[in-house]
């Protein structure tokens, strides 16, 4: 009877430690990641994290949304592992974008910050792991970066080190703003001194950005296909007005079927959709609308339905 009671107890002891375990990790991420307006700067927002470390919760996946004199600007990034461990690092990123963001007038600035922090804290980090050998073995740590610049007139620049191109999303159709070779994720190498700022076009009134991370399309099923990303973001918008949150929830639950509701790898997903009013141009040389140097033009019959506000 004794030891049945000891082992009781030792059993609720680890209950009780796992759960204050998931707490803090919560408090954490809830200070890392905050949670989004419902709008920024006229742009309606959606989304979600999922950690492949069911115990923690917390993982590597990162992103943030600012309105700034500069633009909307976003970064949208995933830290080597998950879990507790890459927690310090997703705050580096984190604290770097959110000053850089408002500090820095262009975006090649903002990266060069990020860099700059992301080293800062992993000399940091191998000083304080000195002399231990289980750490020194996990020292190589990068972070894949997308850095998104979004202009009142939706012009869409980027910088991306590593990371997944997002899509552009209208009815019925999915496409990636990009197809430029990323450079390589940030603490790997240093950065060139010309970075590569990337023009995307144009997000027009009624359209969505679909942004994530890897875990989504390196997603497995139990016969080791991955995630058809593409063709599921095509499903969500066919036939139907477009909101964050619908096609947010529509890839999610896709997703989870796809790997049987146990993904591998750290997931995050956002979405941006563009529902300012339409900005009327000045006429050009024969009276129409002179689109600006560099736009992607766009029939008026892809231009999606009136925006619906998500709902609460």
């Amino acid at each position: 009877m004794a030891g049945t009671g000891l082992l009781l107890h030792a059993r609720r002891a680890m209950l009780r430690e796992a759960r204050q375990a998931r707490e803090a990790a919560d408090a954490v991420r809830s200070a890392l990641l905050r949670p989004l307006p419902a709008r920024i700067d006229g742009l309606a927002t959606a989304a979600a994290l999922l950690s492949a470390d069911r115990g923690a919760r917390a993982g590597g996946d990162l992103y943030e949304v600012i309105s700034t004199e500069h633009g909307v600007r976003v970064v949208i990034g995933d830290v080597r592992g998950h879990g507790i461990a890459a927690v310090g690092t997703v705050a580096a990123v984190l604290a770097g974008f959110r000053e850089a963001a408002h500090d820095e007038a262009e975006l090649a600035g903002v990266l060069a910050r990020l860099d700059r922090s992301l080293a800062r804290h992993l000399r940091d980090r191998d000083r304080a792991r000195a002399g231990n050998i289980e750490d020194a073995e996990d020292a190589e740590d990068f972070v894949t970066v997308l850095l998104l610049e979004i202009a009142p007139d939706g012009a869409l620049h980027a910088l991306n080190c590593g990371h997944p191109w997002p899509y552009l999303l209208g009815v019925g159709r999915a496409t990636p703003v990009a197809r430029a070779d990323p450079m390589p994720p940030l603490g790997l190498f240093p950065l060139p001194a010309e970075l590569p700022v990337t023009a995307c076009g144009r997000l027009l009134p009624g359209e969505t950005l679909f942004l994530h991370t890897d875990g989504v399309e390196d997603a497995r099923d139990s016969q080791g296909r991955f995630f058809p990303l593409a063709a599921a973001l095509r499903e969500a918008v066919r036939g139907r007005p477009i909101s964050p949150r619908t096609v947010l929830r529509a890839v999610f639950w896709q997703l989870l079927r796809h790997t049987g509701g146990r993904p591998k790898d750290d997931i995050a997903i956002l979405l941006l959709r563009n529902e300012r009013p339409m900005i009327r141009r000045a006429a050009g040389p024969h009276g129409s609308a002179a689109p600006p140097r560099g736009a992607i033009s766009h029939d008026a019959s892809e231009v999606d339905n009136p925006p619906v506000a998500p709902t609460p």
